[in-house]
């Protein structure tokens, strides 16, 4: 199930939406970032770390959308963190006992509703807000984080590697999707969250996006330009020259162009209510 990406670090690539769970290699076992979507890839991943001598020693879920926060019991009990601000989030929207029904309901595709394994979701701890690296017995893993897409989220960079793992960020199929409900101004939290990627862009050799395909140096800069592109468009109500919507969308992502309808619509609203930009 793995893909070698880098010296020691692999990905997994989910049948759904081409989620990415990467795994890292430490010392006397492994990271899981973001560990997957349906219950028997998680399952066959914790298989294949067993069969290699590799149990995970630490988990981390880069934001707090339902699709990064799963686990799976055959993956241990290794501690799973998040930034602070993310994981206050989760327990804030886990703390209503309908929370996972409603989200089985509402959130997950009914196509794969019963394979997403829901009694291990969002059990992470929060690091300290000064904690600008995940503890952990391993290559070092600088925290960037930003409030662009979800409250708290947290782009990782594996330093020795030359590999960063972007969350729902710098994907070559899905737009930037803002946080429009827990952030005052969404288009400057994304505009600066691409800051503080481009900052360490330069350090870069191989990008994991939380969905779609991996990138290599040359893609980094080109795919914050991309984005950098798509916000500035939704800033100023401008229709995208953006390959990711519309009739140029890869197969099977034709749906990403009534995600940025919605918005477009949303930020329209936004303004008129406000009278500020987004």
């Amino acid at each position: 199930m793995l893909r070698q990406v880098a010296e020691g670090v692999l990905i997994h690539e989910s049948e759904f939406c081409q989620s990415n769970a990467v795994v890292v290699h430490g010392r006397a076992g492994v990271l899981l970032i973001d560990p997957g979507v349906l219950g028997y890839e998680m399952a066959a991943l914790a298989n294949d770390l067993r069969e290699l001598g590799q149990p995970v020693v630490a988990g981390f879920s880069t934001h707090p959308h339902w699709d990064h926060l799963l686990w799976h019991a055959r993956l241990g009990t290794a501690p799973r963190y998040g930034t602070a601000r993310c994981a206050a989030t989760v327990r804030d929207r886990l703390s209503d006992p309908r929370a996972k029904a409603r989200i089985a309901a509402q959130l997950i595709p009914p196509d794969i509703a019963e394979q997403v394994p829901l009694d291990l979701l969002g059990l992470i701890t929060g690091l300290p807000a000064e904690m600008a690296q995940i503890p952990w017995d391993g290559p070092h893993v600088r925290i960037v984080e930003h409030q662009a897409h979800a409250p708290g989220h947290a782009a990782l960079l594996i330093e020795e590697r030359g590999v960063l793992v972007a969350g729902d960020m710098l994907s070559d199929v899905l737009i930037p999707l803002l946080d429009l409900n827990d952030t005052a101004d969404p288009i400057e939290g994304y505009l600066t969250a691409l800051r503080l990627l481009e900052g360490v862009a330069g350090d870069v050799d191989v990008l994991v996006p939380g969905h779609g395909s991996i990138g290599g140096a040359d893609q980094v800069h080109a795919r914050i330009d991309q984005d950098r592109a798509y916000v500035h468009a939704l800033r100023d109500a401008h229709v995208p020259s953006d390959p990711r919507v519309g009739p140029s969308a890869k197969d099977g992502w034709d749906w990403v162009a009534g995600v940025h309808a919605r918005q477009l619509q949303r930020l329209a609203r936004r303004s008129e209510r406000d009278g500020t930009p987004g």
